[in-house]
C-alpha cells in the first residue's frame, strides 16, 4: 500500500497556526525539509502524519520563519537547527548558542570543513581489512600449531 502525500502551501504566518493545530489534533511533525526549488526560490516543508497520509505545509519564499520547537520540542528545534547551520534560514525564537556540526569559526571565513577524497577512504578501509585478514590468518595458524603440539 503506497502512502499518500499531500503538499498545501502556506504563508510563513500559517506556520504556527498550523503546527498548533496538528499538535492539538495528535498528528506527529515528522520531519521539516528546506531546499531551494526549480525556480531557486527557498523553500521549507513541514511534514506531518495524518493518519495514512503525509501533510507537507510548504513556505516558498521566506528564509526567516518563525520556529515551532516551543510546539514541538526536539522534533522541531533539531531539523530547524540544522537547516539554519547548513542552509542559512532563520528560525526566530530557535536557540542556536552554538553549532550541531560545523566548526564554530567557519561564519567568520577562518573555519575549514576538512574532507577526506572518497578514493583516500577506500585505501584505508581496504588496508584496516588486509591487516584484520592478516591478524585472522596469524590466529587462525597459531591455534592449528597448538592443535598439532597437543596431539604429539
Amino acid at each position: 500500500m503506497q502512502q499518500e502525500f499531500k503538499v498545501t502551501g502556506i504563508t510563513k504566518d500559517e506556520i504556527v497556526p498550523t503546527a498548533e493545530r496538528m499538535k492539538i489534533d495528535g498528528r506527529m511533525l515528522l520531519m521539516i525539509h528546506a531546499y531551494r526549488n526549480t525556480e531557486d526560490q527557498p523553500v521549507v516543508s513541514y511534514e506531518y502524519g495524518v493518519g495514512s497520509v503525509i501533510e507537507a505545509y510548504e513556505v516558498t519564499g521566506e528564509t526567516t520563519l518563525p520556529s515551532i520547537s516551543p510546539i514541538y520540542d526536539a522534533a522541531a528545534g533539531w531539523p530547524e537547527w540544522e537547516i539554519n547551520e547548513l542552509l542559512g534560514f532563520t528560525f526566530t525564537g530557535l536557540d542556536i548558542s552554538h553549532r550541531l556540526f560545523l566548526p564554530e569559526d567557519l561564519s567568520n571565513g577562518k573555519g575549514q570543513i576538512l574532507v577526506t577524497p572518497l578514493k583516500e577512504l577506500r585505501e584505508e578501509a581496504f588496508k584496516d581489512y588486509d591487516n584484520a585478514r592478516t591478524l585472522v590468518n596469524t590466529l587462525e595458524r597459531d591455534e592449528e600449531d597448538a592443535g598439532k603440539e597437543e596431539t604429539k
